[in-house]
């Protein structure tokens, strides 16, 4: 539930964006501004909104809509747009990711917007920056596919997309990034802007190392799963690992300490002593003189005394976690990395914060996720208009007025 106590003010306290969004990318990016202290109003169709909210058994929603009002108002209409005019002027950030042209089409783009408010920011999280592809329709699964990701992720022959829709909540957080650098520039010129966010393009960025090795070597890459796990990154032990109890470790030995203090505390003493895997570069050439013993050293503990035992020497490890896994784990836990909501249907959950903290403010659930239309009436209030307009404005469809 919302907590009532007192907290640091956010930093982007006291702006306000419209989120014209649906399903992940804009509602990813909205969540951030707004879990920053940006008042997001999220303006949704009177008939149904954000697509997500109509998934059945998939929480999106819930994830990405805590600290947003929701205000159904529908576009196509003269006084649906002239309410949402009144609302650009007293805005900040106007954040999409509806496809190519809509807004334009509706007649509310970034052209008109800013001749309503010239210190208004756009954002749009769209398939692709402006060029050739500038229109196409575009998913993240599609993305991770054209970008190269799932090349690099799956098997040779078997591109595998990620367990996440890690290419929408990405090219939101750089289109995040570009707001945050167009306030600063507004604070200096008085003047908005228009800042865009490619999917095709995020993913492309993520592959720059990919990138850059072939355009200077001339021959292409192989997938990460082709490479063995120690040579893809360039270590010796990088490698999952299966334990005693059916579990699976990730161990990654990434200096030359790291290797005597892991061969001193499991009594691997004799390679420890071995020149010929002295460096890391010298255990990448000879993996095969100790990658077994290894195997069968550690899949012979459990896992929680691996962890133990690991953690106290400060060699890197990784358990391969199910979800449910972070909902127990206790530095999520113990940080107040987990924030609680409530769902559309009354359910209590759990939804993780954004992974940057700070000393000078704390995140907090503000508001639950919203009900479609649950804050018109008070938004149209603060716009100046009067409880019988609200009425006549439900009344005729141009609005919709959330259960109380």
């Amino acid at each position: 539930m919302a907590s009532d106590a007192p907290r640091p003010p956010l930093p982007l306290a006291g702006t306000r964006t419209l989120e014209l969004a649906h399903i992940i990318a804009g509602p990813s990016g909205g969540l951030l501004l707004a879990d920053l202290g940006s008042d997001v109003i999220k303006v949704e169709s009177p008939d149904g909104g954000d697509q997500a909210r109509r998934w059945k058994g998939n929480y999106s929603f819930t994830a990405f809509n805590r600290n947003k009002r929701s205000l159904a108002l529908d576009l196509k209409r003269p006084e649906g747009k002239t309410i949402f005019e009144r609302l650009v002027a007293t805005a900040d950030i106007v954040l999409d990711n509806y496809s190519p042209g809509v807004l334009d089409r509706l007649g509310v783009g970034y052209e008109w917007g800013r001749q309503v408010n010239p210190r208004v920011i756009y954002c749009s999280v769209k398939g692709f920056t402006p060029g050739p592809y500038g229109n196409r329709p575009f998913l993240d699964e599609l993305a991770q596919m054209m970008g190269g990701l799932a090349y690099m992720t799956g098997p040779i022959g078997q591109p595998l997309r990620a367990g996440a829709s890690i290419v929408d909540i990405g090219a939101a957080t750089y289109g995040v990034l570009g707001v945050l650098t167009a306030l600063y520039q507004r604070a200096l010129t008085g003047r908005g802007q228009y800042v865009q966010a490619g999917l095709f393009e995020t993913t492309v960025f993520w592959m720059a190392q990919h990138v850059a090795a072939v355009s200077a070597t001339g021959e292409e890459a192989l997938p990460m799963a082709a490479r063995g796990m120690g040579r893809r990154m360039g270590w010796g032990v990088y490698d999952l690992f299966d334990t005693a109890d059916g579990e699976q470790l990730f161990v990654a030995i990434t200096s030359n300490a790291h290797w005597e203090r892991f061969c001193r505390e499991f009594d691997l003493r004799d390679l420890a002593e071995r020149p010929d895997l002295a460096t890391n570069d010298l255990r990448c050439d000879h993996r095969e003189a100790y990658m077994p013993r290894l195997r069968a050293l550690i899949g012979a503990l459990p896992r929680a005394e691996l962890v133990r035992r690991l953690s106290a020497i400060d060699v890197p490890y990784a358990p391969v976690n199910r979800p449910g896994d972070l909902l127990r784990d206790e530095h999520l836990r113990g940080a107040g990395r987990l924030l609680p909501v409530t769902t559309p249907a009354g359910e209590p959950a759990l939804a993780p914060a954004p992974p940057v903290v700070s000393t000078a403010y704390a995140y907090a659930v503000r508001h639950e996720p919203p009900r479609l239309g649950e804050h018109t009436a008070a938004i149209l209030t603060e716009l100046g208009y009067a409880a019988p307009d609200i009425a006549r404005l439900a009344a005729e469809e141009v609005v919709r007025l959330g259960e109380r």
